[in-house]
């Protein structure tokens, strides 16, 4: 049975957002998000100037060693040697992102609760679920946002300074614009963090329901009970299916987003090394950048685990939506 306060507490910014336009109390939530939590975005920068500053001491170098270093590589080596500051670029921006996002996912909720700001917020005509709607759009939209545009303003710095240095050093700088195929690796920069953020829109909203229940640590709260089933499985089953689960759902989008060979040139140069002995040494192989060949949104769109997995995320997001209904301040 409700009280008086608490009906008035939820009925008054019913009653305030009635003329308001739909949309503004979400845009304003997601600005207060950002305002809150610039993480979201300097974390992604801080990765870009490491890289960047990282990449004009390997720009140095090669005007000084271009010449030597080019003469031990075969031409699919120096073609995949060129490109490659490009794709760990790429990757280490979406890899510190998806840290980002699961830190901030798992404080969304319990931050305001811990704070005790919910009861202010509570207070103005914004309804809970426009306020989870706007938490979970965060790492699902607008950090895959940044990052896209973080990267894509890394790659084009990237691209003038080693055309720089290789006029400096004169070294071919078509052979640099030949190998770099900048259009073609943001399409795929694109496509590949839009694909990976539906993949974790279920990880992401569990760990916001488990900031809206849990009343402290709730990063412990949201680690061991997938921990603990892994391990309660192992012991009276032994199989392995929860972790097996719990690793498709972090890494499985790329499997199902494109269409690759099953055993990369690397794994396979390693499995050779090992079949032949360890005096054989290792030859490390031209690493192919990943092109539009290898776009497969069909599959993608067409995989059971990414509508299981969106159906999940619906149902996190409404016990999220629950949650902050009825969880008060800590």
């Amino acid at each position: 049975m409700s009280t008086p306060s608490s009906t008035m507490s939820e009925s008054a910014p019913t009653t305030m957002s009635a003329g308001l336009p739909t949309t503004r109390p979400f845009i304003w939530s997601v600005r207060r998000e950002l305002w809150e939590n610039r993480s979201l975005y300097v974390a992604p920068l801080s990765v870009a100037g490491v890289i960047l500053f990282g990449f004009v001491i390997s720009v140095i170098g090669l005007a000084r060693h271009g010449k030597e270093m080019r003469a031990a590589l075969t031409p699919d080596q120096l073609a995949s040697a060129i490109v490659l500051p490009y794709d760990i670029a790429a990757v280490a921006v979406i890899v510190v992102s998806v840290i980002v996002g699961f830190f901030y996912s798992v404080n969304a909720l319990y931050s305001e609760r811990r704070e005790r700001s919910i009861l202010f917020w509570k207070s103005l005509p914004v309804s809970n679920l426009t306020t989870v709607l706007s938490k979970a759009f965060m790492p699902i939209v607008v950090l895959p946002t940044i990052v896209f545009g973080v990267t894509v303003v890394l790659h084009v710095v990237m691209l003038l300074l080693n055309t720089a240095g290789r006029a400096v050093a004169g070294t071919s700088v078509s052979e640099l614009w030949a190998h770099v195929p900048l259009f073609q690796m943001e399409i795929v920069l694109l496509y590949g963090v839009a694909t990976l953020a539906l993949w974790h829109a279920p990880i992401y909203s569990y760990l916001i329901f488990v900031s809206g229940w849990a009343k402290k640590t709730p990063i412990l709260w949201a680690v061991l009970p997938p921990l603990a089933l892994i391990v309660v499985e192992k012991i009276a089953f032994d199989t392995g299916y929860i972790g097996r689960l719990i690793s498709y759902r972090l890494s499985g989008s790329f499997d199902e987003a494109f269409s690759l060979p099953t055993r990369t040139p690397l794994r396979a140069a390693v499995q050779n090394h090992a079949a032949h002995g360890a005096h054989h040494p290792v030859q490390m192989p031209a690493i192919p950048t990943v092109g539009l060949g290898q776009l497969d949104p069909l599959h993608f769109l067409s995989s059971p685990g990414l509508w299981l997995g969106l159906l999940v995320a619906a149902a996190f997001l409404a016990g999220a939506v629950w949650l902050r209904r009825t969880r008060e301040a800590i």
